[in-house]
């Protein structure tokens, strides 16, 4: 199913709108494929993200310590809207927006170091790259503190079946790298995102009663950080490769990279890097799409099938930003619409724009049919994407 996605879930949209399927976890969860039903849930109050709502025995997702835990995929209102407001305080637009020239400068750095050899693992060397090089540089880790983060991701999202510790093992050097670096920023607060935070954290107006826990703030860099790595790796590297697919697009978006910021949405859409959005519970038996769903059974939106529903989208199949598509799901919908959004956005305009201008001969370098996708329906990301210029 993996490699044949979207065909897979044409079938099921067309056979209905919610289906009994075996989840993330293995064990059994319903799967809303129509793009109206999809997006309605994303913002229904009565299916709840806090694991505490789900059914006895229903859920068995990997189990993270409370520091790294409790954010805002697994908190709803009040808790949520308090945390969130919060964040809003430090995640400006004022401060992604003064990352602009620093991320076209590390991209063209990027490519740089890659022009004279002619050809690359363009998601080893670039899209891997410039997104956590940006998200450290907008927390704050110092370059001789930053770790191998896609090695974590990788083994949290695309655990070896060899090594089952693996995410084990991953998990507590997150803790420890995230707690040690707190504590630095703690005591040499910088002009950070991280050292906003902690302010936050640490703020004692009106006596405290609003502010964070530590394993919020804990749990809240290690989602920037993680979210805003592995969701950018693919927004741009899937983006790359639709443009491969459709030279003229390519063509028109490198004679005028002006249009690549409109080109956005439609490539998002395309090939999001979340073919699911995260699982939810409801808090009472509800009914979508005229199945009725009892409590606590795990819930799955399936974002990819909503963005190829020939319901609400003029030829899904078909990549074109010209149509003017609106309303797609990658960056989420409602009170859980992805906090970097913007710099997700700015990262994947620039990436694009330094790409197609400085490799105007760029091309695949291996038949199409040999690139591979992730062997994960978490994550909708290439294994490598090898390309020659």
């Amino acid at each position: 199913m993996i490699e044949d996605l979207y065909p897979a879930l044409a079938a099921l949209r067309e056979a209905g709108p919610v289906h009994r399927i075996a989840g993330t976890d293995g064990r059994p969860a319903w799967l809303v494929t129509r793009y109206d039903d999809v997006r309605r849930a994303f913002a229904d109050p009565r299916l709840s993200l806090d694991k505490r709502h789900a059914a006895p025995g229903n859920y068995s997702g990997f189990s993270l310590p409370p520091a790294l835990d409790t954010n805002l995929l697994n908190m709803d209102p009040p808790d949520h809207t308090r945390v969130r407001r919060l964040v809003v305080k430090a995640f400006t637009p004022g401060r992604v927006e003064k990352l602009r020239e620093p991320v076209r400068r590390v991209a063209g750095e990027l490519l740089d170091a890659i022009e004279a050899e002619g050809r690359a693992d363009l998601l080893a060397a670039y899209a891997g790259q410039l997104p956590i090089i940006v998200i450290c540089d907008l927390l704050g880790v110092p370059e001789g503190d930053r770790r191998d983060f896609r090695a974590w991701s990788d083994a949290l999202i695309t655990p070896d079946p060899a090594r089952p510790q693996g995410a084990k093992e991953a998990v507590g050097a997150m803790l420890r790298f995230y707690t040690g670096l707190i504590a630095k920023k703690r005591a040499e607060p910088g002009d950070d995102l991280l050292s906003d935070l902690i302010r936050v954290r640490d703020d004692e107006t009106d006596g405290g009663a609003d502010r964070l826990s530590e394993d919020e703030l804990t749990s809240l860099a290690f989602l920037i950080l993680l979210a805003g790595y592995e969701n950018t790796v693919h927004l741009i590297a899937n983006s790359v490769l639709s443009l491969l697919d459709h030279p003229e697009l390519l063509k028109e978006l490198r004679e005028d990279p002006a249009r690549i910021p409109a080109a956005f949405d439609e490539l998002a859409r395309y090939e999001a890097p979340a073919p699911l959005a995260i699982r939810r519970f409801p808090r009472e038996d509800i009914e979508i799409g005229g199945v009725t769903i009892p409590a606590g059974e795990t819930v799955l939106l399936s974002v990819a099938s909503a963005h190829r529903d020939p319901a609400h989208f003029q030829d899904p199949d078909a990549l074109n930003p010209h149509i003017g598509r609106s309303g797609h799901l990658a960056l989420g919908h409602g009170i859980h619409y992805c906090l970097g959004a913007p710099l997700a956005r700015m990262e994947t305009d620039i990436a694009l724009a330094t790409l197609l201008s400085r490799f105007p001969g760029l091309r695949l370098e291996v038949p199409r049919e040999e690139l591979r996708w992730r062997p994960t329906i978490r994550a909708r990301g290439l294994i490598s994407l090898p390309v020659t210029w």
